[in-house]
């Protein structure tokens, strides 16, 4: 059987990546409109019941145009002066185009470091998580006015990547300035095809990747490429469609150009096994009510834990064992080794007394372990 298309209007949880070149124009700044439109689709995808979250890009290319700076590369403290100037308008810019639907938005700002530090992900996962569940749409973009060469993404398509696998979405949508992955540079080579569907990243896929074409946007069809890998690797298909149109959502869900990636498997798969392959710093072993909640699919609160073993930092991976000492999977736990001993057998409300701060309700979240 043929692999089934994405339906965007299906999307559980939804990221959008929007590229600079779409929101801000080189002579006139700010496209409100089209991000009035972009709103409107955000909004219909709330009311269907879908989390959202944009990872927009457009700070440096607006706080540029503040500064007098010219177009193409800046030096490294140039671009970060921009982005200090521009992502205040950015934000701004996001906020009143959502509010008029009842939406909130929120700005999370984040550096590659802060994915790949585990307490710094668990951090990240837990606010975007917590924003979601107060109904509020995050903007994220890179934290410019910090990153180094070293340390930064280097392009939204990547940085969208890893969000979508962080927050667990289900779908990710590049908007860009191509309407599709091309067998090469449509721009330069008239014979290149577009791809409708690809269900698999393969080396000749690979090799047809080109470089970036827009004057503004740093990420090409390679960072894109990339990007696909990284989100299918996690559960999520990505799509990369061009977005100038006024609502390219809505487009994109009644058939317009674009090129769907399809995951290996759904994100809390992709999650699990992810969790089952590393290896434990530690062990916490439970008692029988707590087996059973989690077998139930509930979270391992510090009440049903009689003992931990191991020497392990926040976030970092844990064997979870029942009470004669069995293997019932492992966790990424919510606190130190210390903290966790403190803690053990003991409930929420205790938490704080016993360790001199409000501490977080869970030992480890059903998200973040692998039974």
């Amino acid at each position: 059987m043929a692999p089934l298309t994405p339906d965007i209007t299906r999307a559980r949880r939804l990221v959008v990546k929007i590229g600079s070149a779409l929101l801000v124009d080189r002579v006139t700044g700010l496209r409100g409109d089209w991000l009035r439109g972009l709103a409107e689709d955000v909004a219909a995808a709330r009311a269907r019941g879908a989390d959202v979250i944009l990872v927009s890009s457009g700070s440096i290319a607006l706080g540029r145009r503040v500064l007098g700076l010219p177009d193409g590369a800046l030096p490294l403290e140039q671009s970060q002066a921009a982005a200090a100037v521009g992502q205040i308008r950015l934000a701004r810019a996001y906020e009143e185009a959502l509010a008029p639907h009842g939406l909130k938005a929120a700005q999370v700002l984040v550096t590659l470091e802060d994915t790949e530090d585990r307490r710094r992900y668990l951090n990240s996962r837990a606010t975007m998580a917590t924003l979601l569940g107060l109904g509020v749409v995050p903007i994220v973009n890179e934290n410019d006015t910090v990153a180094t060469d070293e340390i930064r993404f280097g392009d939204n398509d990547r940085l969208a990547a890893n969000i979508a696998v962080t927050v667990g979405a289900d779908q990710l949508v590049l908007l860009s300035d191509v309407d599709g992955f091309y067998s090469a540079n449509p721009k330069l080579d008239a014979t290149a095809h577009r791809f409708d569907l690809i269900d698999h990243i393969t080396p000749e896929i690979e090799a047809m990747a080109g470089d970036p074409v827009s004057g503004l946007s740093k990420g090409g069809m390679k960072t894109k490429l990339m990007a696909a890998k990284t989100a299918v690797a996690g559960g999520c298909a990505m799509a990369i469609m061009e977005g100038s149109t006024y609502r390219p959502l809505t487009a994109l869900a009644t058939g317009a150009a674009r090129t769907w990636f399809l995951p290996v498997s759904d994100p809390q798969v992709a999650r699990k096994r992810w969790i089952a392959a590393m290896k434990p710093r530690g062990t916490v072993t439970l008692d029988a009510g707590a087996v059973a909640a989690l077998y139930g699919g509930k979270s391992l609160l510090p009440a049903g834990v009689r003992a931990v073993s191991g020497s392990f930092g926040r976030g970092e991976p844990v064997q979870i064992a029942g009470p004669a000492g069995e293997d019932l999977g492992k966790g990424l736990i919510r606190y130190t080794a210390d903290e966790a001993r403190a803690i053990a057998g003991h409930r929420t409300a205790e938490i704080e007394g016993i360790l001199g701060y409000p501490g977080r309700t869970v030992l480890i979240h059903r998200d973040d372990m692998a039974i």
